[in-house]
């Protein structure tokens, strides 16, 4: 069990080990979840730190390829904004 402090911003530092156990660094991002017990933190996963992670024989699409995805319509119809 650590002690920690409470800075007038609400802000607590986590000890060093507990960091080091829970994989986090300082550009880490983490939930806070308030429970029964008290204060939950769990280490957030970087959704771009996954790239690779799923195997697939899909040949990638292009940037501008998933661009015109998004903007077609239901219907098919090219969405284009008028200036």
């Amino acid at each position: 069990m650590y002690t920690v402090s409470i800075t007038s911003q609400g802000q607590i530092t986590i000890p060093a080990p507990i960091r080091r156990k829970l994989g986090l660094n300082k550009s880490s991002k983490a939930t806070a979840t308030l429970t029964t017990e008290g204060l939950m933190l769990k280490p957030k996963v970087d959704f771009l730190t996954l790239g690779g992670s799923l195997v697939t024989n899909k040949k990638p699409i292009s940037g501008n390829k998933i661009r015109e995805m998004f903007l077609r319509d239901r219907s098919g119809k090219l969405f284009v904004k008028s200036k």
